[in-house]
């Protein structure tokens, strides 16, 4: 009876041990499948976006380039559809201008101003443009973006005081 009860034992220890073992070696299975999925990331393709086009193109840039989630929009300046500066001497109107430009071309990607990371600034009278800047509020109402405001001795035209640059998250 002893020798009967020992088998017995000895059958379901080893009965649980391949189980155990089967267990184990399923699971190892399973992540090397796992390993071996392929993980295809597709390329994003640059979107390009011409606001003036026969402008750009002979000056030689795009107004904005959308990759993925990111867009990258051009110093915008206050300039006729022709290219020819207007509000020449008004630097707040030239903000203005420039605003209405950007405006355009976030509108075109689906974005708002809410949208905007980072605004970089040049202008070549940076009394003028602090006194003036007040006029940013009415853009960015739910809180101002990152950014730099530099002044330079020049802008593209003599004519331009400011110039504006965005850089912009678009969520999905």
């Amino acid at each position: 009876m002893k020798k009967l009860i020992n088998r017995f034992t000895l059958l379901t220890t080893l009965f649980a041990l391949a189980i155990v073992f089967q267990s184990c070696e399923q699971k190892q299975k399973e992540e090397t499948k796992e390993a071996d999925k392929e993980v295809i990331v597709e390329s994003e393709k640059p979107e390009y976006f011409l606001l003036r086009p026969e402008v750009e193109k002979a000056y030689g840039y795009s107004h904005a380039v959308k990759i993925g989630n990111s867009i990258k929009i051009s110093g915008a300046v206050s300039m006729d559809d022709e290219g020819n500066p207007i509000a020449i001497g008004d630097i707040e109107q030239q903000m203005k201008n420039c605003y209405a430009d950007l405006g355009k071309i976030l509108k075109h990607f689906g974005c708002t101003f809410d949208d905007v990371v980072k605004e970089d600034i040049f202008t070549t009278d940076m009394p003028q443009m602090l006194e003036k800047s007040a006029y940013r509020a009415e853009i960015y109402k739910n809180g101002f973006p990152t950014g730099s405001w530099l002044e330079v001795k020049g802008l593209a035209l003599p004519e331009f005081m400011v110039e504006i640059e965005l850089e912009v998250h678009k969520s999905e």
